[in-house]
């Protein structure tokens, strides 16, 4: 097996494993929030503080696992266009650093939750009012990275486009997925109401990303001559 076919392989596994990790983490924590209720979902996050905390956990591993996938790719597809490769290298390591900031908020949930004695200054009710800001505050801070983590689409998909190695059309697939998921960004912070486009956003994103990834991991690529 010719080196670009390892690296082609090994891109798409850690996508693989990326898109594994932070799907279950997200959904897992999700399942302890309850919307507008803060009593609530303390009660439910104290009752699993272990779970809650492997979501934690979860959550900065894959952004480790993301950007090493970006790092596989920009191997992959550096012969390309070096300067191209670089930039979305940078993009998704810009996103990942605020993904990573972001997961700190869960943290110090679980530290007003279950801290120590200094904070019993406070009552309940705001311990409970401000753990609930903290995992409000880790969804923006996750949704800000969304700015970076769409943009570095196009120079992906331009770069597979060009390859000559990978199907065209993820190319053409993930460079359309950049604007929709640009459009996801901006909806959520000018129009949080309207969530319309994230139909159009989400499939076309599974469809995008994980279509590279399987075709990466199960077709690899062959050395170009």
């Amino acid at each position: 097996m010719n080196s670009i076919d390892k690296t082609a392989r090994m891109a798409g596994f850690l996508y693989l494993i990326y898109m594994a990790t932070h799907i279950v983490s997200d959904v897992w924590r999700d399942s302890f929030i309850v919307l507008g209720d803060a009593a609530a979902t303390v009660s439910n996050i104290r009752t699993h503080d272990g779970l809650f905390t492997i979501t934690a956990v979860g959550d900065l591993l894959a952004a480790a696992l993301f950007f090493l996938a970006a790092w596989a790719l920009y191997v992959l597809l550096k012969p390309v266009n070096k300067n191209l490769a670089l930039l979305f290298l940078l993009l998704n390591l810009t996103g990942v650093a605020i993904h990573c900031m972001s997961a700190l908020n869960l943290f110090a949930a679980l530290l007003l939750m279950n801290g120590p004695d200094y904070l019993n200054v406070f009552q309940v009710v705001q311990l409970h009012a401000l753990a609930m800001f903290f995992l409000d505050l880790r969804e923006k801070g996750f949704m800000l990275a969304q700015l970076f983590y769409g943009a570095w689409l196009f120079p992906l998909g331009y770069l597979v486009f060009k390859s000559g190695f990978l199907p065209r059309i993820l190319g053409l697939v993930l460079m359309v997925h950049c604007f929709t998921w640009l459009s996801t960004f901006f909806q959520s912070f000018l129009f949080p109401g309207f969530d319309a486009i994230t139909y159009v956003s989400y499939p076309l994103g599974l469809i995008a990303e994980l279509g590279l990834t399987l075709w990466l991991l199960i077709k690899g690529v062959k050395e170009q001559k």
